[in-house]
C-alpha cells in the first residue's frame, strides 16, 4: 500500500522520508500552491467576500507531479506546518488533488524527530476548517486593505507604494517615536559621585568604592543646576562621611521562560545582531532537519511559530535529568518550573525548545552553519536555564551621612549562581551594578578619595530596534508570531523605514505616507482598532464568530472612508521632501539630493528636467582600506545588512562586517575597526599587525565637570 505525504519544504521532506521508509513517498508543495490573483482584487465583495483563488504561476510542473503521485497513491496525508497558514495550504492541496476533507487525512509534526513523526502519522485528524477560515479572513482583509489603499497612495504620493493592516501600524509607531524624539526638550540635572574607602582594616578592604548623592536629611533631592551642585560640594567637603545605615538581604533571580517566536526574535537581535527575517530562516532550518553525524537528518528544535509557554512533561523530565548530571543536584528543581501563557496566546504548540536535550550545542557544532549553531545554542541554553534553580545574590545597601546630606552605596555578590551558570536574558539596557562592598559598620567614618560633580541632560526616548518594536507590537496585540518578521522586512524594503546601526528610523517617505494615513485612514493605523480586529480574527479561529461577518462589518465603514478620502484629496498630491547632500553636481553646480528608486537610494540633481545628472549614493566612512589605502564605504546586502568595503572595488576586494572608526592603529597606523557582536573589541585588520583591545562602553548621557 503506497501513501503520499505532502509537506511544504524539500528539507522537511528529506528528514521525514528517512523516518517513514519506503512505504511512503514524501513530496514538497514548496509553500502555497494557490493564492489570490496578483493582477486583481480576487475577492467578490458583493457575495460574502468569497475569495477567488488561482494556481500560482510557475508551479504548473509541480502541480502535475503532485496530481500524478496522488493518483497512484492509496492514501494521501497532508502534513504541512502546524499553524493556520499550514492548515490553509493543506486545504488548498485537498481542493487541488480532490482529497475528501471529511476524512482524517491531516497530520502535524510539532518536532521533526523519529517520535514526533511517528506520533503525527499515528494521530491523523480532519482539516480544521476554523483554522482555514481564520487564515482566509486575514488574507481577504489584508488584500482589501492593500489593494484598495495602495492605488490611492500611488495617486497621492508616488507609484509603487503599499499599505497594510499590520505594516502601516508598524510604520506609524516608528514615525510617532521619531516625532517624540524631535519634540523632546532636554532638561539639565547634576549628580555628585563620591569614591569613599574604609580607614581601618586589611589593604584589600581599603579599596575605594562608589557612592552616589541621595538628598538632604534622608529625603531624595534632585540637583538641577551647577550652582546647586557647587553649594552641596562646599557643604560636604568639610563634613565627615559616616556610615549611618546598613541593609543586607538576599535577592532571588529567576530565569526567563523558554522562547516563543517574539522573544526569540528579540534575543537574537540583541545578542546575535540577527534581523527577524534571518532568525526565522535559521529557525526553520533547525526545525525541518539538519544532518547530524551518527543520526542523519533530524529536527533540532520544536515548531518555531508559537506564542505558548507550555512544555511537554517528557521534555521537562529530560531537562531535569540533564541538569542533575551536568551541574549537580543543587542546580535542579524539586519539581519542573511552569510558565503562564498570556491570555490571548494560541496554545496549539509548545514553546520553542530543543527536541533532544542530550544534543548540547558543542556536540552538533561541526554539523551546523555558523548561524545555525548560534541560534541553536541560544534556544538550547534558554530552555535548560528555564528549568534550573534561581540565582541567589547577597545584597547590601549603605546609607552614608555627610552633615545634613546623604549618599548611598549598593552592591551585591553572588551567593549561588543557579541558572546564570548557563544563560542570562539580555535586555535593551543590559547592565547591572555588581560592586562588591567591603565589610562596614554603622558609625564608621570613611575616607573620601574623590568627589566629582557631573552634568547630565535628560534623554529622549530611544528609537525602536527590531527587538523593541517586536516587543511593542506584541504588547499592543498587533499581529501574530508569524507576521513580525515579514512586517519588519516589508517596511524596510518599501523604503518607509531604514536602519541606522540597530535603530529603526523613518524615511521622509515613511513620514509623509503615515501623515496621509493618519488623516484619511485613521482606523487602519490606530493601535486599538488594529488590536481589536486581531482579537476578532482570533475569535474566527476558535469558532465563536463567522469570518464573513468580520469582513462585512469592517468593509462597510472602510468603503465609506475610502470614498471620503478620495473626495477630501481630490486634486491634491503630497510631496516627499528631498534630502539634500553636500555632493555638488559637476554639471550644474547644485547640491545633489537623495532619491528613492526601484533599486534603492541614488543621488540626483534637483535641477531636473534641465539637468538629468544622477550617480550612485556612496556612504563614506572615516576609514581607509588596510589593503590599498583607498576610502572605505558602507554597503548593504540584499537583506539590508550593512558591511564595509574598499571604494576601489573590483580592483580591491577588501570587505568586512566590522565598523571602521576614526582611530588609527598604534602599531602600524592603519584604520581600526570595531566588531559588532555582543563582546565588542577594537582591532586592526592590516595583514600581519594583530593589534586589538577591548572596546570601551558607550556613554549613555553627556557628562561634564563643574
Amino acid at each position: 500500500m503506497s501513501k503520499l505525504v505532502i509537506v511544504e519544504s524539500p528539507a522537511k521532506a528529506t528528514t521525514i522520508q528517512k523516518y517513514l521508509g519506503d512505504d511512503y513517498e514524501v513530496m514538497a508543495s514548496m509553500g502555497h500552491i494557490r493564492d489570490l490573483p496578483k493582477s486583481k482584487l480576487g475577492v467578490d465583495v458583493d457575495h460574502d467576500f468569497a475569495p477567488v483563488y488561482e494556481n500560482i504561476k510557475g508551479k504548473e510542473d509541480l502541480i502535475k507531479k503532485l496530481r500524478a503521485a496522488a493518483k497512484k497513491s492509496d492514501e494521501i496525508l497532508l502534513a504541512t506546518d502546524p499553524d493556520r497558514e499550514g492548515e490553509a495550504i493543506s486545504w488548498h492541496l485537498a481542493e487541488l488533488l480532490g482529497v475528501d476533507i471529511s476524512r482524517e487525512n491531516r497530520v502535524t509534526f510539532t518536532e521533526i524527530t523519529k517520535n514526533g513523526v511517528k506520533n503525527g502519522i499515528d494521530n491523523p485528524r480532519r482539516i480544521d476548517m476554523q483554522l482555514v477560515d481564520a487564515q482566509q479572513a486575514r488574507r481577504v482583509l489584508d488584500r482589501i486593505v492593500g489593494y484598495k489603499i495602495s492605488p490611492f497612495l500611488w495617486r497621492k504620493i508616488r507609484k509603487g507604494l503599499s499599505a497594510g493592516r499590520v505594516q502601516s501600524v508598524a510604520v506609524r509607531m516608528v514615525v510617532d517615536r521619531e516625532e517624540e524624539i524631535r519634540a523632546f526638550k532636554p532638561e539639565e540635572y547634576w549628580s555628585i559621585d563620591a569614591m569613599v574607602a574604609k580607614q581601618q582594616g586589611k589593604a584589600a578592604e581599603k579599596k575605594p568604592f562608589p557612592a552616589k548623592y541621595h538628598g538632604v536629611e534622608g529625603k531624595k533631592a534632585a540637583i538641577k543646576n551647577q550652582e546647586q551642585a557647587k553649594a552641596i560640594l562646599e557643604e560636604v567637603r568639610s563634613a565627615p562621611f559616616v556610615v549611618s545605615g546598613i541593609k543586607k538581604g538576599v535577592r532571588r533571580r529567576s530565569p526567563a521562560p523558554p522562547f516563543i517566536t517574539s522573544t526569540l526574535q528579540q534575543d537574537a537581535s540583541r545578542r546575535l545582531g540577527f534581523q527577524a527575517k534571518r532568525t526565522m530562516k535559521v529557525a526553520q532550518e533547525l526545525y525541518e532537519g539538519v544532518n547530524i553525524d551518527g543520526l542523519g537528518a533530524v529536527g533540532l528544535i520544536t515548531y518555531m511559530r508559537t506564542d505558548s509557554l507550555r512544555i511537554a512533561g517528557e521534555a521537562l523530565a529530560d531537562a531535569t535529568k540533564f541538569i542533575r548530571q551536568t551541574f549537580g543536584d543543587s542546580y535542579a528543581l524539586p519539581k519542573p518550573r511552569t510558565f503562564k501563557t498570556k491570555k490571548n496566546a494560541q496554545d496549539a504548540h509548545e514553546a520553542i525548545r530543543p527536541t533532544m536535550i542530550e544534543l548540547a550545542p558543542a556536540k552538533v557544532k561541526a554539523n551546523l552553519t555558523s548561524d545555525q549553531y548560534k541560534l541553536y545554542k541560544l534556544i538550547w541554553e534558554r530552555f535548560i536555564a528555564s528549568q534550573m534553580a534561581n540565582a541567589l545574590l547577597d545584597t547590601v545597601s549603605v546609607d552614608i551621612s555627610a552633615g545634613k546630606h546623604s549618599f548611598k552605596a549598593s552592591g551585591f555578590s553572588v551567593k549561588f549562581d543557579g541558572f546564570t551558570a548557563l544563560y542570562v536574558e539580555s535586555t535593551d539596557n543590559d547592565e547591572e551594578n555588581g560592586t562588591r562592598l567591603p565589610p562596614l559598620e554603622e558609625g564608621e567614618t570613611l575616607a573620601v578619595a574623590e568627589l566629582t560633580p557631573n552634568q547630565h541632560f535628560t534623554q529622549p526616548p530611544p528609537r525602536y530596534t527590531e527587538a523593541s518594536l517586536i516587543k511593542e507590537l506584541e504588547e499592543n496585540g498587533i499581529g501574530r508570531p508569524s507576521t513580525y518578521a515579514p512586517t519588519l522586512t516589508t517596511i524596510q524594503q518599501r523604503g518607509y523605514v531604514e536602519r541606522e546601526q540597530k535603530a529603526l528610523k523613518p524615511t521622509a517617505l515613511g513620514e509623509v505616507t503615515t501623515k496621509l494615513m493618519k488623516e484619511q485612514f485613521k482606523d487602519i493605523v490606530d493601535l486599538d482598532f488594529t488590536a481589536g480586529m486581531e482579537q476578532r480574527l482570533d475569535e474566527v479561529e476558535d469558532g465563536s464568530i463567522k469570518w464573513e461577518g468580520v469582513i462585512s462589518s469592517f468593509y462597510k465603514d472602510f468603503d465609506t472612508t475610502l470614498k471620503e478620502a478620495e473626495k477630501n484629496m481630490e486634486g491634491t498630491r503630497m510631496k516627499v521632501p528631498d534630502e539634500e547632500t553636500d555632493v555638488v553636481c559637476e554639471l550644474c553646480g547644485r547640491k545633489m539630493v537623495i532619491k528613492h528608486g526601484r533599486f534603492g537610494k541614488f543621488l540626483a540633481c534637483p535641477g531636473f528636467p534641465e539637468c538629468r545628472n544622477t550617480k550612485k549614493l556612496v556612504q563614506e566612512t572615516p576609514g581607509v582600506c588596510p589593503v590599498c589605502g583607498q576610502k572605505i564605504v558602507a554597503k548593504k546586502t540584499k537583506t539590508g545588512r550593512t558591511f564595509y568595503g574598499c571604494s576601489g572595488y573590483p580592483g580591491c576586494t577588501f570587505m568586512t562586517w566590522d565598523t571602521p572608526i576614526e582611530d588609527r592603529c598604534p602599531k602600524c597606523g592603519s584604520t581600526l575597526f570595531r566588531t559588532n557582536g555582543r563582546f565588542k573589541k577594537i582591532h586592526c585588520l592590516k595583514e600581519g599587525c594583530g593589534f586589538e583591545k577591548s572596546a570601551p562602553a558607550k556613554k549613555k548621557e553627556s557628562d561634564g565637570d563643574a
